[in-house]
């Protein structure tokens, strides 16, 4: 994996890597979720670097597998490696990537980015804003990739369309409570399973998250 050059001597940004695998996210949720900091979301021109994400894992009462599969949340229970897109609050798709082995029912949000490339078309997707506050946050970011939920049980592994690439992973990690789950249950709501990238400026409620032990 190569970096990009930059002439205005800007710290230079890593370009997209080789796709990952299946075996992938095939893994513990956690493990994934952690992982996938400092990958690549790309889709034609435009190349994101996942800064935050979120962990849904088995019998986490925040999770939407929790009371069993529907036809909402089929795309959660697998194959690893596919894409689970819904749509909150009728505005904002958000994407998720689903983990463990098929048939378990878990995913990982991607939370927030940073644009890689294809930066003219992220603002015209996200009303002409510019910097961390058009990519922090888990609409944002769907926005940024035009996705809606047709793009669920998406193959994110395979080129063409939406891909997950390898990349850098971040030199640290901050971590913190999952963002708007006030309906889960008090232990799952107090859960530390939202990681961000601890040196970079895109990511959103910065204030919630402490660097310390990454342990379960």
């Amino acid at each position: 994996m190569g970096t990009s050059n930059n002439m205005d001597g800007s710290e230079a940004k890593p370009i997209p890597g080789r796709l990952w695998t299946q075996s992938f996210f095939r893994r513990e949720t956690r493990e994934v979720a952690l992982a996938l900091l400092g990958s690549h979301l790309v889709r034609g021109g435009v190349a994101l670097r996942i800064t935050e994400v979120e962990a849904y894992l088995p019998g986490d009462s925040a999770n939407h597998c929790h009371k069993g599969k529907t036809s909402r949340n089929a795309p959660m229970w697998g194959p690893p490696g596919h894409a689970y897109v819904y749509l909150c609050y009728g505005i904002h798709h958000l994407l998720n990537v689903v983990t463990e082995p098929e048939g378990v029912g878990a995913a990982v949000l991607i939370r927030a980015c940073e644009p890689v490339s294809g930066e003219a078309t992220i603002r015209a997707r996200r009303g002409g804003k510019r910097g961390p506050v058009s990519l922090t946050g888990p609409g944002k970011v769907g926005a940024a990739l035009a996705l809606d939920v047709s793009w669920s049980h998406h193959d994110l592994t395979q080129a063409g369309g939406l891909e997950l690439r390898q990349g850098q992973a971040p030199q640290s990690i901050v971590r913190g409570p999952r963002i708007g789950i006030d309906y889960a249950q008090p232990e799952d709501r107090d859960s530390l399973l939202r990681y961000a990238a601890g040196n970079s400026a895109w990511v959103s409620h910065r204030r919630k998250l402490r660097k310390g032990s990454l342990d379960r």
